[in-house]
């Protein structure tokens, strides 16, 4: 019997810089790997809630990617990362915010989704969870890269030169960065993941929409499951994830229908950064974004896979 397996990434996406240019080959060569990995559970018959953990813990390991190691660093040079996971089958999720030292923070939100009665844990309650059930810790050192170092001076010297006449837009330009997973398995089941180390230089104890259910992830097999990246504040106020889905039930748009919609006619007149990748039950793919780049890469059974980075 011929397979129905599917997986999309993303690894972010934004404005484009020096940096990605100088480490286009490198984050070509990662995608490929990340996508094969994911893909090569589902071949072997686990389910889209292991791809997609695959898949971001791959990501959140990678240095490359605002995720675990490589997370950006808040106003007070501190790692402060959040993640979230939902399982499209029984629509059971987990969620962890402003986590500390856990090497992937999509496994510890999979593991409040599966062995508590809860769906989110922040702070310290979550790092004691983490340690509780010996998940990798790493020290801060870890996780903080000599590029995200580089960029938290950065915006730390421009706020000090623009403080007196930065307007909203001024504080939303950089506040981008995440992946993210979307899967379907051979059962038919989706499941959707996404992970960040946050926004450079933003306040101690900010929570983008990445941890949040319905904002940066969700997934329902009778629609479908969704990751979203960009402004995480924009997200928030559009509870982007979710109105996917709803306009796919509610409104009978196609999933390529809902994915431009949301972004392109529904965020229209947003001053920031959005884009979502999207997969549903019957193996259809849709991807949709406002910005100069998105790190994306996806393949389905019978087809080759792609890889890209610009529109």
């Amino acid at each position: 019997m011929k397979k129905n397996i599917a997986i999309v990434i993303h690894g972010g996406a934004g404005e484009d810089s020096e940096f990605i240019r100088q480490h286009l080959k490198e984050y070509e060569t990662s995608l490929q790997e990340i996508i094969t990995s994911g893909y090569n559970v589902l071949n072997k018959g686990g389910t889209a809630v292991d791809a997609v953990e695959t898949a971001v813990t791959m990501m959140e390991d990678n240095p490359l990617f605002n995720a675990g190691r490589g997370a950006a660093l808040n106003a007070k040079g501190e790692i402060e990362m959040c993640s979230s996971i939902m399982s499209g089958k029984t629509l059971e999720s987990g969620a962890v915010a402003i986590l500390k030292h856990v090497k992937n923070p999509v496994s510890l939100a999979r593991a409040i989704m599966e062995k508590t009665k809860h769906c989110y844990l922040g702070g310290p309650g979550a790092l004691n969870y983490a340690e509780e059930i010996e998940l990798p810790l790493k020290p801060e050192s870890y996780f903080i890269t000599e590029h995200q170092y580089e960029e938290f001076e950065k915006e730390k010297e421009k706020k000090r030169e623009s403080i007196t006449k930065m307007t909203k837009e001024d504080m939303h330009e950089k506040m981008h960065g995440t992946v993210g997973a979307v899967a379907l398995d051979n059962n038919g089941h989706i499941a959707a993941a996404t992970s960040t180390g946050g926004s450079v230089n933003c306040k101690e104890g900010r929570i983008g929409d990445s941890s949040m259910i319905g904002i940066g992830t969700y997934a329902d097999d009778a629609t479908c499951a969704v990751s979203g990246t960009g402004d995480g504040e924009y997200l928030i106020r559009g509870v982007t994830a979710y109105s996917v889905s709803a306009v796919m039930k509610f409104g009978k748009l196609s999933l390529a229908e809902a994915c431009d919609y949301i972004v392109h006619t529904e965020n229209k007149n947003i001053k920031g950064d959005m884009g979502i990748i999207t997969l549903n039950a019957k193996g259809e793919i849709a991807i949709a974004f406002n910005t100069e780049r998105m790190h994306r890469a996806w393949i389905k059974e019978g087809e080759q896979m792609q890889i890209k980075i610009y529109k």
